[in-house]
């Protein structure tokens, strides 16, 4: 089994003849665990692991907050730990990268007392060839890529970053998407372009795209017949006084339900005209903000403040709207930790 030092120098520990139970409390006592059993990384698997990205040379930047540089055998040895397939490791590369980007905030996202999760919303090709759930149930369990590649990137923050809960992960109460938050994009019954393909990349590019973000808020909308009425449900959910985005610093996702979808798309809403309309009808009159937080916000913070209302985002540009789920008149908010931008990744080798 290999172990990461460090310097990051690869060191060999003989576990001998240990069993799963046995293994596992040893992986505990070590401080490597997030709680569920754990695989352990022998050379052989981290091997098969890494050679699904030898051609990925590019040297990856310190980690928050040991600011400890990762190699693909470390990242490898957390997603074998964490259950993935080797075909996985490319998806968990990427997304490694993402969270890596100076523009994402690697190191306020897990000092913060915010329970943000790193959030991967995966587009392209890649998404059916490995299994990853784009339908029903997306965020919840049962699909093993999802669990598992979610999971590899919160061990990676955990054993090589040092995000240690009540360490150096400063999560208040935390959420239970630290465990894995990961899903990919409905793009067959989108009625529009993939998000990928409105950030720039190929319809057939197979990205990774990372936020921190808290788990998603559901939103119920059962009765509206029309895309103005559904917008409308989904702004005054979206419109909280107590959410990190009253900064308006950052980026929020909007996930639509296919149901929803198609009945906004039908009423001729473009991706445009949805972040428009949330971003107006989302924000926050300071009536609703008491007068402390009010000044703590909109002095201190320079939040985005206009007209009276307190507004989520820098832009409607901000709004990041994706088409997730199954059948059902649900959709789902997901606020982020604020002070962070959305950071795309194409995954290597595919």
């Amino acid at each position: 089994m290999t172990e990461n030092t460090d310097n990051e120098e690869h060191d060999v520990i003989e576990i001998d003849d240990l069993d799963p139970v046995q293994w596992n409390e040893y992986a505990i006592d070590q401080g490597w665990s997030d709680g569920f059993p754990l695989i352990p990384p022998t050379e052989d698997a981290v091997e098969r692991f890494v050679e699904t990205c030898r051609g990925d040379n590019e040297p990856f930047p310190a980690m928050s907050p040991r600011r400890v540089i990762p190699t693909l055998q470390s990242i490898a040895a957390n997603a074998v730990m964490a259950g993935c397939r080797a075909e996985y490791f490319p998806v968990v590369v990427a997304a490694v990268r993402a969270v890596l980007d100076p523009a994402y905030n690697l190191h306020g996202t897990l000092a913060t007392t915010h329970p943000c999760a790193q959030l991967m919303i995966v587009n392209g090709p890649l998404r059916n060839e490995l299994g990853i759930n784009c339908g029903s149930n997306c965020f919840g369990q049962g699909h093993q890529a999802n669990a598992t590649i979610g999971r590899a990137l919160q061990l990676s923050l955990l054993n090589i970053g040092g995000a240690k809960p009540g360490v150096m992960d400063r999560a208040t109460q935390g959420s239970p998407a630290k465990y894995a938050f990961c899903f990919g994009e409905n793009e067959e019954e989108s009625p529009w372009e993939p998000y990928h393909v409105r950030r720039g990349f190929k319809v057939g590019d197979s990205i990774v795209t990372a936020l921190p973000s808290e788990g998603p808020h559901n939103i119920n909308d059962h009765a509206s017949t029309t895309g103005e009425g559904l917008l409308m449900t989904i702004a005054g959910t979206i419109s909280q006084p107590g959410a990190n985005v009253i900064s308006g610093h950052g980026p929020y996702v909007v996930v639509i339900g296919p149901e929803h979808a198609k009945t906004i798309h039908r009423d001729g809403w473009t991706i445009p005209d949805i972040q428009e309309k949330l971003f107006e009808e989302s924000a926050i009159h300071i009536s609703r903000v008491p007068e402390e937080r009010r000044k703590n916000y909109a002095v201190d913070r320079a939040a985005n403040v206009m007209n009276d209302k307190f507004y989520l985002t820098k832009s409607p540009e901000g709004i990041q709207v994706v088409v997730a789920g199954g059948p059902g008149k649900h959709s789902a908010y997901i606020p982020t930790f604020g002070s962070t931008e959305e950071c795309s990744v194409r995954i290597a080798n595919v």
